[in-house]
């Protein structure tokens, strides 16, 4: 009996997300029939979740897309949390270039998806395995976010959603004391909280530029 499986990719590549369509298309398992649906940025990622005439059961997401302000979508992650609230019984595996542990950790933490993937590991082989492996219910991390959990533990620095919003307002420019502006924290508390992060960066002292560009490299923002 053939079974249908609707896919969705949202990846601001269209080249990636042929690539992808090709890779599916070969699956050795032919009783299984995929459909697609496409979406280039978290604008009209958001548009295809929201307008769906059917759910969708499995997901792939890039996660450093262009933005959708108006509705709050800022990258992958976001589209995935929509998800999960619209179509919860969807799979959804998160496809990025960024590799360093901390945003891994922050991904898993807060979106848990089926599948991560970081694209620099990606071959035929994998892809398929990982769609295997997810179409049956189960998590696939691809090899260097397995390395990454496996070495979490020597080299830990955690930051929370709160953390990574104030992160994500300093990195568009946006000062300090105008963050309580678009999150519900005071500004003492913001103050409170970047400081405490370049103390676990051990960057005591250092202003909010260099706190952005050494949060970017260690991942814990896009």
């Amino acid at each position: 009996m053939s079974q249908k499986v609707n896919i969705l990719i949202v990846d601001d590549h269209p080249f990636i997300i042929q690539g992808y369509k090709n890779v599916i298309n070969l699956f050795p398992d032919k009783s299984i029939t995929f459909q697609f649906f496409e979406a280039t940025d978290c604008r009209s990622g958001y548009d295809i979740i929201m307008q769906a005439n059917e759910p969708y059961d499995i997901a792939f997401l890039d996660v450093s897309m262009p933005e959708y302000e108006e509705k709050n979508i800022h990258t992958g992650e976001d589209l995935a949390k929509l998800l999960n609230a619209e179509m919860p019984q969807c799979k959804v595996a998160l496809l990025t270039m960024h590799s360093e542990s901390l945003k891994v950790q922050s991904i898993i933490d807060e979106i848990n998806p089926l599948g991560l993937v970081i694209k620099n590991d990606l071959t035929f082989d994998n892809m398929i395995l990982a769609l295997t492996t997810i179409l049956k219910g189960e998590t696939y991390y691809s090899d260097s976010v397995i390395k990454f959990l496996n070495n979490q533990q020597k080299e830990k620095v955690y930051v929370d959603v709160i953390d990574r919003q104030i992160l994500h307002y300093l990195s568009k420019g946006i000062n300090y004391d105008d963050i309580p502006l678009y999150i519900s924290i005071s500004s003492s508390s913001v103050k409170t909280r970047k400081e405490n992060m370049k103390e676990l960066l051990n960057i005591a002292g250092s202003d909010d530029e260099t706190l952005v560009a050494i949060a970017k490299d260690r991942g814990m923002l896009l």
